[in-house]
């Protein structure tokens, strides 16, 4: 018989509760000062129940990481390459959905430059899918171009998205308009 607990037991509904409120508690005073004593206290558990979960803070803070970065590439592997627009939407809707978590795993963490670089890196793909016949692209290096959109994306993501000032959908639009909106005439 296996060991362990079973799913949807109290165990996982204490682990799921210290996840929650890890998210909540580093996104909101960072990783250096949250300390696994606010965070139990937050979850309304005690130490060694934490202790039962996760060997420490920073793999706590690690696997949120790793759970950021797995969901990215998900977003990713469901996307198709030649519509940015669309691609665009899909990620800023799991930020939208996810502001605490794209906080840690796009801002704090020290994992943030490798989420960075498979955006990074999914941006390219598609403007070389998607933009292979503007002009204007055939002008400029590529990587400038992706870097510029990646910062677009990083900044608006914190100040517009998650300050609730733009939809998803929205801000999906308005970086094709800025960036693409030359190449749409020239196509037209």
């Amino acid at each position: 018989m296996p060991r362990g607990r079973r799913v949807n037991s109290s165990g996982e509904k204490s682990k799921q509760l210290l996840l929650e409120k890890s998210i909540e508690l580093f996104s909101a005073k960072g990783y250096h000062q949250t300390k696994i004593s606010d965070i139990v206290k937050a979850a309304n558990l005690t130490q060694p129940t934490f202790y039962l979960y996760f060997q420490s803070k920073s793999t706590l803070f690690n696997d949120l990481n790793q759970q950021f970065q797995h969901e990215i590439k998900e977003i990713f592997s469901k996307t198709q390459h030649n519509n940015a627009e669309m691609n665009l939407t899909h990620i800023f809707e799991y930020f939208f959905e996810n502001p605490e978590l794209t906080k840690i795993g796009l801002y704090e963490s020290e994992q943030a430059m490798e989420v960075k670089e498979l955006l990074l890196t999914e941006i390219k793909h598609t403007l070389q899918q998607q933009y292979t016949d503007f002009d204007t692209l055939q002008n400029v290096n590529v990587n400038i171009v992706a870097e510029s959109l990646l910062g677009s994306i990083e900044r608006l993501t914190l100040t517009t998205l998650l300050a609730n000032k733009t939809t998803p959908e929205r801000l999906a639009s308005d970086l094709v308009n800025i960036y693409f909106a030359e190449q749409r005439k020239l196509v037209r």
